[in-house]
């Protein structure tokens, strides 16, 4: 893929209303480990909250990285996207196939194949924010989050549009999925280092911008100093609130080696 390519596309995407942003360009050595930057934004960019559907500044952006992959700003303007993961560990196909039987999924204006094998379905964007079903290997890309689209490459292989129908699509119900995927568990009685840790959790989920990450780490510490071992459901929450999954598990293992010492 040329450049000229990647910055056509670009510019298209913006012209259908979607801003875009620059990131990193392809790394066909890098092996997609815990410090994988392959998808990271260019610094200065200010990542989905940066993006534009301004010709002139994409037009900047791409004479300054030529080779700069193409994401989309995803929630309201740009779309909303449910992305199915395929992982050494599992993957998401299972799930989505629960919520296309239950009409959950029907209305997608695109359907693109991701490199890794998992799907990106593409809907009219709202206001959702992101959201995470770690344990079915879903992730909802909505208000403050971004994806990788074609022609984009990461780990040497491209993401690859399989299915696009124009229009302006029907919109995706994240809350429902969540419902039927994860129902709420009967109320409990909970002891107080678990009621700690759910609120703690429930804070990181509401964290804004700017507070995301010294907020995740000072819930992370509190956590591992009461005695919690298992803080996947930080790293959950902070992803919802707008972190990447990655940055968000570097912070808790951090805040557990300061709580070791």
């Amino acid at each position: 893929m040329t450049p000229a390519e990647l910055l056509g596309q670009a510019l298209a995407y913006a012209a259908a209303g979607w801003p875009v942003l620059p990131t990193r360009p392809d790394d066909s050595e890098c092996q997609g480990g815990p410090d994988c930057e392959c998808k990271w934004p260019f610094p200065g960019t200010h990542g989905s909250r940066g993006a534009s559907a301004s010709p002139a500044l994409i037009r900047a952006w791409w004479r300054r990285w030529p080779d700069a992959n193409v994401a989309i700003a995803t929630g309201a303007p740009g779309p909303d996207v449910l992305d199915v993961d395929v992982k050494p560990d599992g993957t998401g196909f299972p799930a989505f196939n629960r919520l296309k039987q239950a009409g959950l999924l029907a209305g997608a204006v695109a359907l693109v194949r991701t490199p890794s094998g998992g799907l990106h379905a593409y809907y009219a964007g709202t206001a959702q924010p992101n959201g995470k079903l770690a344990r079915h290997h879903l992730d909802f890309r909505g208000d403050g989050g971004y994806v990788l689209a074609p022609p984009s490459r990461v780990h040497g292989r491209a993401y690859e549009l399989l299915d696009h129908r124009p229009g302006t699509g029907g919109q995706i119900d994240w809350q429902a999925i969540k419902r039927l995927l994860d129902p709420p568990r009967p109320a409990r009685r909970r002891g107080r280092r678990a009621g700690d840790l759910t609120r703690l959790t429930a804070w990181v989920e509401h964290l804004n911008e700017g507070d995301r990450n010294d907020g995740l780490y000072w819930a992370a510490c509190r956590a591992a100093e009461t005695g919690h071992g298992d803080l996947d459901g930080l790293v959950d929450a902070a992803v919802t609130a707008g972190l990447s999954e990655a940055e968000a598990r570097r912070t808790v293992a951090s805040a557990a080696r300061r709580t070791t010492r």
